[in-house]
């Protein structure tokens, strides 16, 4: 049985934009489709290890060649985009909490968002041992350090935690840093391998 278990937020507990949300973003933006999202993404990984929202959504127009109309608007809009749980899973960590199973959250997290998500869903984020954000740590998954560090701030060696991720590339690096770890598919996936 792992000593530990570590979970991703977005895609695993916490729930991935919704269609509305993005058409949302895309409207704000002026730009639309594939382009606007490749850029989204591709600009993203600095964002998440701690750059500021205004440089982020300036990288994002430098890359599509424009400039956005309204980016507090944008800002908001992407915030807001992230701030859903997925009730079946809050419960699932609620669970383990209560048998006294160490647990940890390792999430690439924007800096603006974190407040925002805690004062929504501060009670069950309190019941992890730790929580490890790539905007407070410097690093995003999958560095290798963002998985070190969050194993050292629970106290176990990489081998003696299990994560879940929703990105293949996430759980190939944490399995490099010698994790037991598996793409997450649902909440009755957890359950049997934590049990396991």
């Amino acid at each position: 049985m792992a000593q530990a278990i570590i979970f991703d937020l977005f895609g695993v507990i916490a729930r991935t934009q919704t269609e509305a949300a993005r058409r949302r973003l895309e409207d704000l933006a002026g730009v639309s489709g594939a382009p606007f999202w490749d850029a989204y993404w591709a600009c993203r990984p600095a964002y998440d290890a701690g750059q500021d929202s205004a440089a982020y959504w300036a990288s994002v127009a430098d890359r599509l060649g424009t400039r956005f109309p309204d980016v507090p608007a944008l800002i908001e809009a992407d915030l807001d985009s992230w701030s859903e749980a997925d009730p079946e899973m809050v419960g699932l960590v609620t669970a383990l909490a209560d048998q006294g199973r160490t647990l940890g959250l390792l999430s690439n997290i924007i800096g603006d968002l974190v407040p925002r998500f805690e004062a929504r869903h501060g009670g069950w984020l309190g019941r992890f041992d730790a929580l490890t954000y790539s905007c407070d740590i410097g690093v995003a998954k999958p560095d290798p350090r963002a998985y070190r560090i969050c194993c050292e701030r629970l106290g176990v060696s990489p081998s003696e935690a299990i994560f879940f991720d929703d990105t293949e590339r996430n759980v190939l690096a944490a399995r490099e840093t010698g994790m037991r770890a598996e793409v997450f598919t649902s909440a009755d996936q957890v359950r049997a391998l934590v049990a396991a």
